[in-house]
């Protein structure tokens, strides 16, 4: 690597020294420079195995171990010569502390395994992993072969029913509803032989549609007594800690289809040994962090039994998200939850937030990336967010082929960050990358992702794209690459970096005439606050009736109401609806109100009213406006015909009486008390009834 030790020491703010062979031959500066309890941050990671063995086994080391990737980021690349600015962000980045602990959630397995599929295949797969396992195997079909004749392992077989849970906790249900009892079944194929159907395989179950009672197996099974005709089906469940499926895809029955399947669940094709080795050290305790954190008071998703946003609910690729709409919000399961963080991206109120890392540890990152790239003399800054599964690979493999000449590699400009999952970031993040002087955020796809994913992300995308468009960012700011390769991704970002240079010569892509020092805040909506202001502050369009309102699409979480004056009652369902306190009334008027910033655009509005006079409208006001409270309809109260108290809007009863004028129970005097207050309305009604009893007195004899 052509690395510039001078100005990478000067970006960072110390002396450097560059270590060639530190692996190696110099592998004493390592254990030296760890002795002396001072943080140590390792730019390789290709040899951290060999150097955290070496921190073990020398005496006096205190020094907390960092490693960074700074080889294929950047270093291994065709313009690495001007990559010390990226180098030195990516080496201030190692510095930043560990992410807080956060709750775990714990998993218990005593490796009890339940094995499904064809019995053939599955002794095979029980044969790789009963040394360390307790199989069991659930019979669906005898295979190509059949199971061996020596029963090794406990075999159950019937209709499978139920199928749920997760590591250490799998319910299985199944009726077993055939004659051949499987325990006290030999398998010694005289049933198999004499079934002159064929209607029993070497699963040693009896298909019921080509049996015709000739009923020759139970003659030949009577030492065994395995065969019952008459046997009543029963119902059995069982608790499994793993499970291994070897059923194709289409398969009748209950199974985890979701992309995300729980942790515990595998399938297996019969030739991916790695599935199997995985398998057998699931094993022990095991605790995986709590990657969200829930404030049911925030959340949109239902007030009064009505839903209004189910983003959370249709994007979880685990199915780990659940409504609860009598209690007006959703259940998380933290046993099934992946950590992907697409709910936190997509919720709109930041009742979800992503956990582990915090947003504003992931804020800090950013910051200190773009930062540290800009006082290193970088210029264009492109921040490319990425997993630290596929993504990484994607990345190192591209590092690879171009020190081999064989492509160009990561381009200077480009900052790699690694993510737990690419979908745990969203809008108001990027949105700040861009105040903190961006110019682009890509987001590498590598087809891991569910596809609910991607689409989540790409709507995300046309929200911010759009939010900086109106504001005169001209060029497009926010790209999701998808690549399967490490060839795919060197094809995307030298096309990137081609149209960036072409937009450049047309003056596009602007960025903040003063980069942003704000903090990502924990929460979502206030970190989308600052974002905006400080966006609008210094967007390069100034302020004009054109651009006064930006037109958003409908994912955005940002926008205004309209409503039909005509139809508007003003019942105020609404305001009791409103999660976010966008909409209100006026103690002292009839009034609706409405203040745009607090909205969310979850719905809940427009489908808790009865008259449907409430249209959402996504948009992004930039007048003061925005963030004061403004009349949306109102009317003038109609006072009680007896005392003149005030207790509805004109609107309200005239339509009440309009819909109640014809009705047989609501005729002259009860037509006539719905335009009294509630009390003169009972004090009329107790009137007129002694009124009718002193009518109804006889006269004295």
């Amino acid at each position: 690597m052509p690395l510039q030790t001078q100005k990478l020491g000067q970006a960072l703010g110390e002396s450097l020294t560059l270590h060639s062979t530190l692996c190696r031959r110099e592998a004493g500066a390592f254990q030296k420079a760890i002795q002396t309890g001072q943080e140590v941050v390792v730019a390789c990671t290709q040899e951290q195995k060999l150097f955290s063995e070496l921190a073990t086994q020398t005496e006096g080391a205190t020094s907390p171990i960092k490693f960074v990737n700074i080889r294929e980021m950047g270093g291994w690349s065709r313009d690495a010569q001007n990559a010390s600015p990226k180098l030195a962000a990516l080496l201030a980045a190692a510095h930043l502390p560990e992410p807080d602990p956060v709750p775990a959630v714990p998993f218990k397995s005593e490796g009890r395994l339940l094995i499904i599929g064809p019995i053939d295949q599955a002794e095979k797969a029980a044969a790789l992993v009963s040394d360390v396992l307790q199989v069991v195997i659930f019979a669906q079909g005898a295979g190509e072969a059949g199971g061996a004749q020596a029963r090794q392992y406990p075999v159950i077989a019937g209709q499978l029913k139920k199928l749920t849970g997760w590591l250490g906790a799998f319910d299985v249900s199944w009726t077993e509803n055939n004659p051949i009892n499987l325990d006290l079944c030999t398998r010694c194929n005289a049933c198999v032989e004499a079934c002159p159907e064929n209607a029993i395989g070497l699963d040693y179950q009896i298909d019921m549609n080509a049996c015709n009672s000739s009923r020759a197996c139970v003659k030949v099974c009577q030492a065994a007594g395995a065969i019952d005709f008459n046997r009543v089906p029963a119902e059995a469940t069982e608790k499994f800690d793993l499970i291994l499926d070897l059923r194709t895809l289409g398969t009748a029955g209950p199974s985890f289809l979701q992309h995300a399947p729980p942790q515990g669940y595998f399938k297996w094709n019969g030739q991916d040994l790695a599935t199997l080795l995985k398998l057998r050290d699931m094993v022990g305790e095991f605790e995986k962090p709590k990657f969200f954190a829930y404030k049911q008071k925030l959340c949109a998703h239902s007030r009064n039994e009505t839903v209004g946003c189910n983003a959370c609910v249709d994007i979880c690729s685990a199915e780990a998200i659940s409504s609860d709409k009598s209690r007006q919000q959703i259940k998380v399961n933290p046993n099934l939850c992946v950590g992907c963080g697409a709910c936190t991206t997509v919720c709109p109120t930041g009742a979800l937030t992503y956990a582990y890392p915090k947003a504003q540890e992931q804020g800090l990152k950013i910051k200190t990336l773009l930062s540290t790239y800009h006082a290193a003399g970088g210029k264009d800054a492109t921040l490319l967010l990425h997993s630290q599964d596929a993504g990484q690979a994607c990345i190192e493999a591209l590092g690879r082929s171009a020190q081999l000449k064989l492509a160009q590699g990561v381009p200077a400009n480009v900052i790699p960050m690694s993510l737990w999952h690419t979908a745990s970031l969203g809008l108001e993040v990027w949105l700040t990358a861009i105040a903190y002087g961006a110019k682009q955020v890509l987001v590498l796809n590598t087809n891991e992702e569910a596809p609910q994913y991607v689409e989540g992300l790409e709507a995300q995308m046309a929200v911010a794209q759009s939010l900086l468009a109106g504001l005169g960012y001209t060029g497009t700011h926010f790209q999701l690459i998808k690549a399967k390769s490490a060839m795919d991704l060197d094809a995307s970002l030298q096309a990137n970096l081609q149209a960036q240079k072409q937009a450049a010569a047309q003056s596009q892509y602007p960025t903040p005439a003063v980069f942003a020092k704000y903090s990502v805040a924990p929460e979502k909506r206030s970190t989308l606050e600052l974002a905006l202001d400080h966006l609008s502050e210094h967007a390069p369009s100034a302020l004009s009736d054109a651009n006064r309102a930006i037109a958003l699409p409908k994912a955005s979480p940002l926008g205004s109401l309209k409503v039909n004056v005509d139809k508007c009652t003003l019942c105020l369902s609404c305001v009791s609806a409103c999660p976010s306190s966008a909409l209100l009334d006026n103690p002292e008027l009839p009034q609706l109100r409405f203040i745009e910033k607090n909205c969310v655009q979850c719905g809940l509005c427009a489908t808790t009213c009865p008259e449907d006079a409430i249209e959402l409208v996504p948009r992004f006001l930039r007048t003061p406006e925005r963030k004061q409270a403004q009349v949306l309809n109102q009317s003038q109260p109609y006072g009680c015909v007896k005392c003149g108290k005030p207790f509805g809007t004109l609107k309200a009863i005239e339509a009440m009486l309009g819909k109640l004028a014809g009705h047989s129970m609501f005729q002259g005097a009860a037509l006539e008390r719905l335009k009294m207050c509630g009390d003169c309305r009972v004090i009329d009604i107790y009137s007129n009834a002694d009124e009718a009893k002193i009518a109804n007195i006889p006269p004295k004899a």
